[in-house]
């Protein structure tokens, strides 16, 4: 009986231990896949909505949402293209700027003297990071284009898959539940919808404060006068997506930019980051997310796996996956502790 345990035991040890091996090796389909399965989640309460709708209003409401995801690209395309012409002006900027911009009440003293005699000047920076006749910029300008690439062609797919999933999700659902003892569909379909909304909740939420991040930062900077207005919001709402470190880099990019355009805008700017930071996070984050499984350190342990294995979208996707571990936990392992404490109390 003990030789049986055994045997089941490895069994199953090194059948997990195969299965992420797989997974790492076509570790960039996973990536896809979940990417799209993501997306069909948080769009399936629209998908649902517009199901209950007659054919006449469903047609209405599928063009409105073409005409709302059509404007939505054109307006971050344009911003996409203003944010890189304010980079061009940037680089001039730092290319030509011989000294740093510093508050008067540093100026003359000795604190300012050997930062100065220290830090090399933005133009020799510059000069540093992009070569002597601009052999860097080529290879740069290469890998970014590769990568942009590499994320549209991603963003493609991403959209088909998820569209696939969304359009089979009861198919789906019935055969892979299938596979499963009738004793324990029920159970295991209540998981899922549980781990279901709770990425719905959470991918949706942080969709409408990236998108609200970015507005409301573009619009304060521009009525600040900050020549990189859309650069910033571009970065700062990007930033915002990132958990823990989100706030802290988005107040970080005003006061760098601040060192080139001057001091007084940029405290302003980074004045006014930090309080459109505070009241997202104080009044419109509480009421996007209700989250009831929220483990902090769990979060920080897979954000920290998670973003040496697959960088900056290792650490957005952390949240969400140790949410789902925690649903598994307290509904596979804590209520069946729970459920055998009960079992033995009764019998005393």
């Amino acid at each position: 009986m003990m030789t049986k345990r055994l045997v089941r035991f490895g069994t199953a040890v090194m059948t997990t231990l195969l299965a992420l091996v797989i997974l790492w090796q076509f570790r960039t389909v996973a990536v896809y896949l979940l990417a799209s399965f993501a997306l069909a989640i948080a769009a399936r309460p629209v998908i649902k909505h517009w199901v209950r709708q007659g054919l006449a209003l469903r047609l209405a409401l599928i063009l409105l949402y073409l005409v709302v995801l059509g404007s939505l690209g054109l307006f971050l395309f344009m911003a996409g293209r203003s944010a890189i012409h304010e980079i061009q002006q940037m680089t001039s900027a730092v290319a030509a700027q011989g000294e740093w911009t510093l508050p008067q009440w540093l100026v003359g003293t000795p604190f300012q003297q050997t930062l100065i005699a220290r830090l090399p000047t933005p133009s020799q920076l510059f000069e540093a990071v992009t070569g002597d006749q601009g052999q860097h910029v080529l290879p740069a300008i290469l890998g970014f284009t590769q990568s942009i690439g590499s994320l549209v062609s991603g963003a493609v797919i991403v959209l088909f898959l998820s569209f696939y999933w969304s359009s089979n999700q009861i198919h789906f659902e019935q055969l892979w539940l299938s596979l499963l003892p009738p004793e324990q569909r029920k159970q295991v379909r209540d998981i899922w919808q549980t781990i279901e909304l709770d990425l719905s909740v959470y991918i949706r939420g942080q969709i409408v404060l990236s998108l609200l991040a970015g507005l409301l930062l573009g619009l304060g900077y521009w009525a600040i006068g900050s020549p990189y207005a859309l650069l910033l919001a571009l970065t700062g709402a990007l930033v915002y997506l990132i958990p823990v470190f989100g706030a802290p880099l988005a107040l970080l990019s005003p006061l760098l930019v601040g060192l080139l355009t001057g001091v007084q805008l940029s405290l302003w700017t980074t004045l006014y980051t930090l309080v459109v930071l505070i009241a997202l996070g104080a009044w419109v984050k509480p009421r996007l997310f209700k989250r009831r499984q929220d483990n902090p350190i769990l979060t920080v342990v897979l954000l920290m796996a998670l973003a040496d294995a697959f960088g900056l979208l290792g650490i957005i996707i952390a949240p969400p996956l140790s949410s789902a571990c925690q649903i598994l936990w307290s509904r596979l392992v804590s209520r069946r502790a729970v459920a055998g404490s009960a079992a033995q109390i009764s019998d005393l």
